[in-house]
């Protein structure tokens, strides 16, 4: 049939929405119904590249009819056919314009999704714009007071900053999960965060950060009286009397076995330093960092 045919769909939208002598005003309307319909041909006939085109065009008519959640939801299919095609800077546009639009619907968590779903997909091929990606989706979600809803996004996000080496920034971030578990009531979580952060510099061997970050995360009551605060102090006691077997023990305790998968990794790798104690002497006399290429 003549109707179904993709092409002569996207040519029908096109000419309804081009001005001229004999047209004033675009139709809208009708055009988007066209692309929707071309576009659903393209995709099923696996013609990605028009799919997405049509999607684009599909998502620019509802914006036109003042319907932005039907747009958004145009625009997530063109970003998924954008992967499809490999085309990471599309990805990354598509997604984030569909959030944009979600966000004027006044929807934050379809929103904070869509640029999840960037995230997603960026982390192998554009893995610093999926870092901002995902921070972005936390943001939208923190400051709608929806804290909770973001868990996901900083368990994803911390171990994509492990994944890139940026064990800084994983710090920070899981402080930042625990202020906003804090914020809900999430004692369990909080508490897990903040033993996260300690293994973390940890494994960097900055036993001072660690010992720093313990002391502040004490003085949260939560984090005092929880086991996760009692696996800390057993950490931190072995680094100072220099108990390499007792680090490894305490490394595979319950607490840390219970938390998430890349951190239990790094657990499982420490001590990753010398941490005898004449060694650890020396390093608070002279105050200068370790050398971080001797981890192993």
């Amino acid at each position: 049939m003549a109707s179904s045919d993709p092409e002569k769909l996207m040519l029908k939208g096109d000419k309804l929405t081009k001005l001229s002598l004999t047209r004033w005003n675009a139709d809208w309307r009708n055009a988007t119904t066209l692309y929707e319909q071309a576009a659903i041909a393209y995709r099923f006939a696996k013609k990605h590249e028009m799919a997405k085109i049509a999607f684009e065009k599909a998502s620019k008519g509802q914006e036109m009819l003042s319907s932005p959640w039907d747009a958004a939801k145009h625009m997530e299919s063109a970003a998924s056919l954008a992967k499809e095609l490999g085309n990471w800077k599309e990805v990354a546009d598509f997604y984030r314009r569909s959030s944009e639009l979600y966000s004027e619907c006044g929807r934050s968590q379809p929103a904070s999704d869509a640029l999840a779903k960037g995230a997603r997909v960026l982390e192998e091929g554009a893995p610093e714009e999926a870092v901002q990606m995902y921070t972005d989706a936390c943001v939208l979600l923190e400051e709608d007071g929806k804290e909770q809803m973001a868990f996901d996004l900083y368990r994803d996000l911390t171990a994509l900053y492990v994944k890139l080496e940026k064990y800084s920034d994983a710090t920070t971030l899981l402080l930042r999960w625990g202020l906003a578990a804090d914020k809900c009531n999430a004692i369990n979580s909080q508490c897990k965060a903040y033993l996260s952060a300690i293994i973390v510099y940890l494994y960097l061997h900055d036993i001072s950060q660690a010992e720093k970050c313990y002391n502040d995360c004490s003085q949260i009551d939560a984090f005092l009286r929880s086991d996760q605060n009692r696996c800390a102090t057993k950490l931190l006691t072995a680094y100072n009397e220099g108990d390499v077997e007792e680090i490894k023990s305490v490394a595979q305790s319950s607490a840390i076995r219970h938390l998430d998968h890349v951190i239990i990794r790094l657990a499982k790798k420490l001590p990753t330093g010398d941490v005898s104690s004449s060694l650890r002497n020396e390093s608070k006399d002279d105050g200068e960092p370790l050398d971080e290429n001797d981890l192993t």
